[in-house]
C-alpha cells in the first residue's frame, strides 16, 4: 500500500485510497481544470473538498502543498521515479497529467512548445482578467461607483475574447483538429464569465461566435459534464 502519511495534508483528508492520485480542489474554473483533465484521461483519483468558506485552503495542512494557498493541488502516489508527488497550479498540473498519460498535448517539440505558448495565454491573461471582471462586477467590486476599473477588465476580457475567437475561426479547438490542455483550461473560464459571473451581456459574447461554438462543443463532452461538479460538497 502507497504510504502518503509524510504529507500533513493527509491528516486533514485522511485517503480512503492512497493508491489512487489525490486531488485537493473546488468546483472553481481553476479547479474543474484537474477534475476534467482527470476524468478525459481515466487516471484513478480521489477528490477531497477544499471549503472557501471554512477556510480549508489557509490551513497549515492545506498550506503545506501550497503556501499560497490556492486550489488546485494534487499529490500522486506514484510520480517521477515511483516516488509520490506533489504539485500545485493548475497549469502546471495539467502538463504533469499531459505528460505522465501522453494524452492531450503534442509530443512533436515544436507543436508542444506552441501548447504551452496558448496555456500560457490563458494562466496570464484570461483567467486573471476574466477574474477581476468577476470581482466589479458581481461580487464587492460592483458597489464601486467609480466603473473605471470595471471598464478596464472588460476591455482587456473583450480583447482576450477577440484573440481567441481569431484562433478559433479556421480550427475546432484552440490548438487545431486536436482537443488539448489548452482548451480544458481555457473554458471553464469562458463558461464562468458568461454563467456564473453573468457578464455575457457587458462584454458582448454574442459577438465571438467561434468561441461561443467551441465552448458548446467542450460542454457536450463527458468527461467535462462530470468534471465541472467535482470534488462535491459533502
Amino acid at each position: 500500500m502507497n504510504d502518503l502519511s509524510a504529507f500533513p495534508v493527509t491528516r486533514k483528508w485522511p485517503p480512503r485510497h492512497p493508491d489512487r492520485l489525490q486531488l485537493y480542489s473546488l468546483a472553481t474554473p481553476n479547479g474543474v481544470k484537474v477534475s476534467i483533465m482527470l476524468e478525459e484521461t481515466g487516471l484513478p483519483y480521489e477528490a477531497h473538498y477544499v471549503s472557501f468558506d471554512a477556510g480549508d485552503q489557509q490551513s497549515p495542512e492545506f498550506r503545506s502543498l501550497n503556501p499560497y494557498g490556492k486550489i488546485p493541488a494534487i499529490i500522486d502516489p506514484d510520480g517521477p521515479g515511483g516516488r509520490p508527488f506533489a504539485l500545485f497550479e493548475s497549469g502546471a498540473i495539467l502538463v504533469y497529467l499531459a505528460e505522465k498519460t501522453g494524452q492531450f498535448m503534442a509530443r512533436d517539440a515544436a507543436a508542444r512548445y506552441e501548447t504551452l505558448q496558448w496555456l500560457m495565454f490563458q494562466m496570464a491573461g484570461i483567467g486573471p482578467m476574466f477574474g477581476q471582471v468577476g470581482f466589479f462586477h458581481k461580487f464587492a467590486g460592483r458597489e464601486y461607483e467609480d466603473k473605471r476599473p470595471r471598464d478596464r477588465y472588460v476591455g482587456q476580457a473583450k480583447r482576450l475574447l477577440g484573440v481567441l475567437d481569431a484562433r478559433l475561426a479556421d480550427r475546432q479547438w484552440i490548438m487545431g483538429e486536436d482537443y488539448s490542455i489548452v482548451d480544458i483550461a481555457t473554458f471553464p473560464w469562458v463558461r464562468n464569465l458568461i454563467g456564473f459571473y453573468e457578464a455575457g451581456d457587458l462584454v458582448g459574447f454574442s459577438e465571438y461566435r467561434n468561441v461561443d461554438r467551441a465552448l458548446q462543443a467542450f460542454l457536450a463532452r463527458p468527461a467535462v459534464t462530470r468534471g465541472l461538479s467535482i470534488p462535491a460538497k459533502p
